[in-house]
């Protein structure tokens, strides 16, 4: 073989390592469909291993075709040592998934009468010990994490836009304090890396899929999903965290996220049912997964059924925007509702007293109780079959 072939080959191969370094752990067409985050991990971790060797067995054939090749086999191999130039700078600076989402500059938090970016928007809500914040999606939606301290515990609120998932996360491992990165994202899921030991961690699971720390699972922290109004009704000492004026045009971007209007391909809801960026309410009880159709539940403002031992009622606010996974036993009864068609409320069958969407009584012999709320999530159907693939579906 020609030692110009060879020194293409190898150039090739530098030129490749770089691009599928990025394009494994990043949304690029055909990336996310198999499951390569073993091979993404293995390049990733070795990829100055790979760059030695190859520019090791590269010096010499080059050196020889710089001096003494013919004048268009110079010239091939002065574009291609320039476009691997082009290509590390470019997946190395420029495609990182750190790099094009950064953390907010500016961190600060209003209480709701003072808020500017929106009282109606969808927020992450969490409380903890007696103290409560909402992280608006629009916001988090862009950053994927936020960095936080609530009733006087670290938190990590995670969101990924192109799974529509919501997330919080104790940041401790074994008992240590960690910091993550966004490192890319696999089967379109957002996906971090620890700083200590390297180790990828799912979005959507809490779950670390490559790395030392395989299989391992941080702990999740309750938090809910609606809008700022519903939140605030329920916390009304809340705090919320304020838009970074460094990223205008980044939170621009994400306007109509909420309604699922948005422009991206990745990112807009299907209005159909049952397609890949459906809108889904999921929840696992007892390891069993059940997901049910938003176009139903907006339909019907409410949904019986049980998962496991457990009965469940979820509703939706009047406006659309907030839902709400509950347990609909009080006292060691099971209540069975129907929907008040004189009101914008629900009445239980059992006592006839009246109940908001949220699960409060407000009248009747069950005044004051108040329904169990059960972690739930608001996703896209994809995300939630892909991370679920046992799930049952109310179709």
């Amino acid at each position: 073989m020609k030692k110009t072939t060879i020194t293409i080959i190898i150039l090739l191969l530098l030129i490749a390592t770089e691009i599928l370094k990025v394009y494994f752990i990043m949304p690029f067409p055909g990336s996310q469909k198999n499951d390569t985050v073993n091979i993404a991990y293995f390049i990733h971790n070795s990829i100055w291993s790979i760059r030695i060797f190859l520019v090791a067995i590269l010096i010499y054939p080059l050196f020889q075709q710089i001096r003494k090749g013919k004048l268009w086999e110079k010239i091939v191999l002065y574009i291609l040592i320039a476009f691997y130039a082009v290509i590390v700078y470019a997946f190395n600076f420029k495609f990182l998934a750190d790099k094009i989402f950064e953390q907010p500059k500016e961190k600060s938090f209003a209480k709701t009468e003072h808020y500017s970016f929106g009282s109606n928007k969808l927020i992450i809500g969490v409380t903890l010990n007696g103290e409560s914040k909402a992280y608006p999606i629009e916001i988090i939606g862009y950053h994927h994490q936020i960095k936080d301290t609530l009733g006087h515990q670290p938190i990590m609120v995670t969101y990924c836009t192109v799974c529509r998932t919501g997330r919080v996360y104790s940041p401790f491992i074994n008992g240590k304090y960690e910091t993550f990165r966004l490192v890319g994202m696999d089967h379109f899921n957002a996906m971090f890396e620890d700083a200590t030991t390297k180790s990828w961690w799912q979005q959507a699971t809490g779950i670390a899929i490559a790395g030392k720390l395989k299989g391992t699972a941080l702990k999740e922290i309750p938090s809910a999903q609606m809008s700022l109004n519903d939140w605030t009704f329920l916390h009304p000492n809340t705090l919320v965290l304020e838009p970074d004026h460094n990223f205008k045009d980044e939170y621009d971007s994400l306007k109509g996220f909420d309604e699922g209007t948005v422009k991206s391909k990745l990112e807009k809801r299907d209005s159909a049912s049952w397609k890949n960026k459906s809108w889904v309410v999921g929840v696992v009880i007892d390891n069993k997964a059940k997901a049910y159709d938003w176009n139903v539940l907006q339909q019907k403002k409410f949904i019986q059924d049980s998962v496991g031992k457990t009965n469940l009622l979820l509703t939706i606010d009047s406006t659309g925007r907030s839902f709400f996974m509950l347990n609909r036993s009080v006292d060691g009864k099971i209540l069975h509702f129907h929907d008040n068609a004189a009101t914008k409320y629900f009445t239980d069958d059992e006592t006839h007293s009246l109940w908001n969407a949220n699960g409060s009584c407000f009248e009747g012999s069950l005044k004051g109780k108040e329904l169990a709320t059960i972690q739930a999530y608001q996703e896209f159907w994809h995300s939630w079959k892909n991370f679920h693939p046992d799930t049952e579906t109310n179709k």
